[in-house]
């Protein structure tokens, strides 16, 4: 599943890098994926919004196991 994730990641990635930002993943729980933005996304006020309609979205399309992305420090 950790390919599966990077791989959905990687799609997401050039959106993010095109305003600053970036996206690694710290681990997998169960189907709680959990991440760390970085860069301009980590300070902005809208990453929540980039992590639920973007990143979140994405990763349960590309991986159905895939319940919920969170983000941590």
């Amino acid at each position: 599943m950790k390919e599966q994730v990077e791989a959905a990641l990687d799609k997401v990635r050039p959106s993010l890098q095109a305003d600053g930002g970036d996206v690694e993943l710290v681990e997998i729980d169960g189907g709680v994926v959990k991440v760390r933005l970085t860069g301009a996304c980590g300070g902005c006020p809208m990453s929540q919004m980039t992590l639920k309609n973007g990143i979140e979205r994405v990763l349960k399309e590309e991986v159905p196991e895939v319940e919920s992305v969170e983000s941590v420090e």
